[in-house]
Parts: C-alpha cells; sequence; structure tokens
C-alpha cells in the first residue's frame, strides 16, 4: 500500500512538473546577442535598448493576444567569436528561441549555416550579408527594412542627383573609407558595379578596427582630392573620421555617412565638425506617439532600458524601437496563421517574417506613421522595402533634407542578389525554393 502511494506521488509529481513546464512556455522568446560595452557600446546600448522599450511597451498593454514577449541578452563586445557562443547559449533557453538579432555582419556570418538547421530565423535589421534578401535560398534570414546594397546603390543616386544626375558623376572620384571588417567590405560588389556602369573611380581605404587612428587615411584623402568620400563607419571610427576631416581642411559637406555613422553619439563628441555632415538611415528623425507613450508608460514607471532618458527617440534606440516593431508584427502576423493567443514557433515566425505587411496604414495605428518606410515582405524579398533617407546635423539635432524616400538602382541590385545566393546555394548543395 505504501509503495503504490508513492507510485502515485511520484506520477503526480511528475504529471505537476510536466504540467509546469509547459504552462512557463506561454511566452515568445527571443534571443538577443547584444553588446553594451567596449568600442561599439553606444550602438548596442541604444539598438538593444529601444527593441526591449519596445518589448516591454506591448507586454504592459496585453501582449501580443495575450501572449508575452520575453528576452534573454548575452554580452558579445562585437566579436564574431563571442557572438556564436551567445547564440548557442540563447537558442535553447526558455524552450528555444523563436528569433536572433545580433546587430553585427560577422555575427550573422558566424551562425549563418546554423540557423536554418536550428530553424530560428535570424533578422539582420540594415545590416549582414545582402543576398539573403533572396528567401529561397535564405529562408530563416531577414535583411529587413534596407540592406548594405541597397544602401549602396541609394548612395551614389544620391550623390548624382545631387552633382546633377548621375551622368555627371563620370570621371569623378569617390572614395569608400571603410572599417575594415566583414561589414565594411559588404557594399564592394554594388559600388565597384556602379562605378564600372557610370564611370567614376571608386577609391577604396580600409580603416583598421576600431578605427581611432585614421590620419595616414585623411592624408591619402587629401592627395586624392575626391569629389565625395562615403563614410562606412562604426563606433568610435565615425566622430575620428569627422574630426579628422576637418583637421586636413577637407569639407564635411562632401562626406556621406552610412546609417552606422550617423547617430548622436558619432557627432555630439565631434563638436562643431560634425555641423553640416549627412548621413543615410532607414528612420526619420523626429517624435512619435509610440515613442511618447514608451515614455509615459514604461520610462515614467521607472522600468525603462536606458539610463539615459535624454537618449529616447535618438537614431539608434529609435532604430530599436523600428526593430521591436517589425518583430512583434511579425509574431502578429503568423499568430493570425497559426493561431491566436498562443506563442509561434521559429519556424512559424519565419513565415511570420515573411509574409510581414506594414503599410502607412499599420504604421499609424502602432504610432509610427513614416518613422520607417512601409515593409512588405515575400519569398523573392527577404528585405521588404530598400527605402532610404538622407539626414543633417545641424549642430544639435538630425534633420532629413530628403522629403521622400530614396530607392537606388534597384534592378542592379536585384540582378547582384540572384548572382550572388545563386553561387552560395551551389556551394551549399541547396535547391532554390519557397518555403511554406
Amino acid at each position: 500500500m505504501k509503495k503504490a502511494l508513492k507510485t502515485l506521488a511520484l506520477s503526480v509529481a511528475l504529471i505537476g512538473s510536466f504540467a509546469s513546464a509547459q504552462a512557463q512556455v506561454t511566452e515568445q522568446f527571443v534571443a538577443l546577442p547584444s553588446y553594451r560595452v567596449g568600442p561599439y557600446a553606444a550602438g548596442g546600448s541604444g539598438f538593444y535598448g529601444g527593441i526591449i522599450d519596445y518589448f516591454n511597451l506591448v507586454n504592459a498593454n496585453g501582449g501580443i493576444n495575450g501572449v508575452k514577449v520575453s528576452w534573454e541578452e548575452c554580452e558579445t563586445e562585437y566579436n564574431p567569436s563571442r557572438g556564436v557562443e551567445c547564440y548557442e547559449r540563447l537558442k535553447t533557453k526558455n524552450g528555444g528561441a523563436t528569433m536572433v538579432e545580433p546587430l553585427s555582419t560577422g555575427i550573422a556570418y558566424g551562425i549563418l549555416d546554423r540557423i536554418p538547421q536550428d530553424k530560428v530565423p535570424m533578422t539582420t535589421l540594415g545590416y549582414g550579408r545582402s543576398d539573403a534578401a533572396n528567401g529561397k535560398v535564405f529562408p530563416y534570414v531577414f535583411p529587413l527594412i534596407s540592406d548594405y546594397w541597397s544602401q549602396a546603390a541609394a548612395m551614389i543616386k544620391y550623390l548624382g542627383d545631387k552633382d546633377g544626375g548621375v551622368a555627371k558623376l563620370k570621371g569623378k572620384k569617390i572614395v569608400h573609407l571603410y572599417h575594415d571588417s566583414a561589414f565594411g567590405k559588404e557594399p564592394l560588389p554594388v559600388l565597384e558595379a556602379l562605378a564600372a556602369q557610370h564611370g567614376f573611380e571608386l577609391i577604396k581605404i580600409p580603416v583598421a578596427p576600431p578605427g581611432s587612428e585614421q590620419q595616414s587615411q585623411w592624408l591619402q584623402i587629401r592627395q586624392a582630392k575626391p569629389d565625395h568620400v562615403i563614410l562606412w563607419g562604426w563606433g568610435v571610427m565615425n566622430s575620428v573620421a569627422i574630426k579628422t576631416a576637418q583637421r586636413n581642411g577637407f569639407p564635411r559637406e562632401k562626406i556621406l555617412g552610412v546609417w552606422w555613422a550617423g547617430s548622436e553619439e558619432d557627432t555630439v563628441p565631434s563638436g562643431d565638425a560634425a555641423k553640416g555632415y549627412t548621413a543615410m538611415s532607414f528612420n526619420t528623425p523626429g517624435n512619435y506617439p509610440v515613442l511618447d507613450e514608451i515614455r509615459k508608460k514604461i520610462y515614467s514607471g521607472g522600468k525603462g532600458n536606458l539610463a539615459d532618458q535624454s537618449r529616447i527617440g535618438s537614431v539608434y534606440h529609435m532604430r530599436g524601437v523600428t526593430a521591436g516593431i517589425l518583430f512583434v508584427e511579425a509574431m502578429r502576423t503568423a499568430q493570425d496563421k497559426f493561431g491566436k493567443g498562443k506563442p509561434v514557433t521559429g519556424e512559424q515566425l519565419r513565415w511570420g517574417l515573411e509574409n510581414l505587411n506594414i503599410d502607412e496604414a499599420r504604421q499609424k495605428a502602432i504610432g509610427a506613421l513614416n518613422m520607417f518606410p512601409p515593409v512588405k515582405t515575400s519569398c523573392d524579398d527577404h528585405e521588404g522595402s530598400g527605402a532610404v533617407k538622407v539626414q543633417q546635423w545641424d549642430g544639435k539635432k538630425w534633420n532629413a533634407i530628403t522629403p521622400n524616400w530614396i530607392v537606388g538602382d534597384k534592378a542592379l541590385v536585384r540582378k547582384l542578389v540572384e548572382e550572388s545566393s545563386n553561387k552560395y546555394a551551389a556551394e551549399k548543395k541547396i535547391t532554390p525554393a519557397c518555403m511554406k
């Protein structure tokens, strides 16, 4: 009898333990291999702070049809090997990660072949491997809004229009001053193709990370006398470039930064040297209802992720909020198909990311109208937009100087995407196809 009672008690305990484990899987878990220390801390803290602030806002408003978003960070210091370690550590946590966002081209490349096996979709918002826009080859990778190739094409279009038309670039010199890493080299296929097409000379000048010393590079630039300089920098490299350009007498109006060289953390430390400096952006500077709601519901209650509240709505923070919006809308889209009110799996969230449709009406409902371009993804297009704006620093704040979203040579970019992704597919023995 005692034995029977012990067996019954053990069974009840096991059932209770299993039920408890099942009950715990009621949240949508996201892996955030982030970085908040080191030379790139400002970008990481702002971006991940924005994501977490938006997640907290969604949870405060009841979640996604009642499903709360959960997450865990792991410090990578923007180091690819640490990023891979963080991914491996996080992917099995809390019932399994259903999405990962590393904010690092190097880390994204490092886990690229792992995520389809693990069925964990990876977003690379405005960075990463550009040919991953082809979802037939990269079903689990989403370079959302605009990738580096689209940005490079838009940069050349903008510089051409500034000079009176792209045809006017013929015979001119454009320097690509870049962070000597996978990130800095990523736009080269597009820049080289456009240089051949339009007849301008592309001068490639690398800067060793983190980029705190650039005197020799700017000496090269001064000797070359280029018509334009594309600053493809990150972290401390950007303010050093802006200040070194001034010391060498190079006009800041001739410098156009990548969107990772267009934040307050790049311009404020540069002082007067940054006034008039321009950079690309896939966000429109300004304030939005969603940011006011974050201030009111999250920061007023002491639950905000940023220690410095003046950073709310800054470039990196707004970019993080934008990422959070895209992630939550993908979760909502997946729930619409696979069942409302319950967490979706990584495979199901992959479908949600591939079927996003955030038009202006949906942006308005979220409180983010025109904060970023409308995004509509598909199997063929994991980017969903490709549109950008140019912003200028007036000494105190960023202002959009292109009222409309700019799109570069989409036909050329798509051609390169097809060629590169199909080459990758052949190497990896992947049969390109849309997933259901």
